[in-house]
């Protein structure tokens, strides 16, 4: 037991900046392993090769466009989600024949992989940026929704009871005690909802788009470019990782009253 707590304080006395380095060293070792194997060379150019075809993208004409474009298309989706589930997770958690109607078909439709209504989508609007909004919307919809609903319908039965005795009608419940008490679910389900968005990209843009990381990625695939391929796919990861970073910022900002264990 002993030996461990040692272990445990040694480790916490690293600094979390050091961690990140040594986990990029790993990364990039493996990366260079993989681009040395004549069976995953193909696939996994090594990093120099990556960072060089930045150049070769921007010479195009194309990086900064295809970024920009998703971009646009991912927090307008997000958005538009977010805005729409926050409401309809409240009256399913708050009326019981809302989440009777509703719940089974987004129970339903969130199987449904993206890519499956992606054609209906294209017959319904056609081409362009409006599609690509929609897929993105009903992906992130439908689960910030579940998750929303999930922390409403988890508060404290004894703080709405104690709120209705001291005379709190519905609409002080859901501002001083609902709302409050959910916020950690809904940050959960803003997380959730972005992440959905970037793994929805590729879906999304194949909806008749000219630009974006997710079109592009599958352009590139079709032409075996597997080099700014990967720096696509790298570009995007890197997007949800500052998202989060972003998100973790103001979560420690409106959840700070609440008590975390560390790990």
């Amino acid at each position: 037991m002993g030996k461990k707590s040692k272990g445990a304080d040694f480790v916490g006395k690293i600094p979390k900046g050091v961690w990140l380095l040594i986990s990029l060293v790993v990364a990039l070792i493996l990366w260079t392993v993989l681009s040395i194997i004549p069976s995953t060379s193909r696939c996994f150019p090594n990093a120099i090769k990556v960072i060089g075809s930045i150049q070769t993208m921007v010479s195009r004409g194309l990086l900064f466009k295809d970024i920009g474009s998703s971009l646009i298309s991912v927090l307008l989706g997000f958005l538009i989600g977010f805005v729409t589930a926050v409401p309809v997770a409240f009256l399913m958690a708050w009326y019981r024949p809302v989440r009777f109607i509703i719940e089974p078909w987004i129970q339903f439709i969130r199987n449904i992989p993206p890519l499956a209504y992606v054609p209906l989508v294209v017959i319904g609007v056609g081409v362009g940026r409006t599609p690509q909004v929609i897929v993105i919307w009903l992906a992130t919809f439908l689960t910030m929704t579940v998750t929303i609903f999930q922390g409403v319908i988890n508060v404290d039965e004894t703080l709405i009871k104690a709120a209705r005795v001291l005379g709190a009608k519905d609409s002080d419940l859901f501002v001083k005690v609902i709302f409050p008490a959910t916020t950690p679910f809904i940050i959960t389900a803003i997380r959730l909802g972005i992440s959905t968005a970037l793994t929805t990209l590729i879906a999304a843009e194949s909806t008749g788009a000219v630009a974006g990381l997710g079109m592009r990625i599958k352009a590139l695939s079709n032409s075996y470019e597997t080099t700014p391929m990967l720096l696509y796919i790298i570009i995007i990861g890197i997007i949800g990782m500052l998202a989060e970073k972003i998100l973790k910022y103001f979560e420690r900002k409106l959840t700070g009253w609440q008590e975390k264990r560390e790990i």
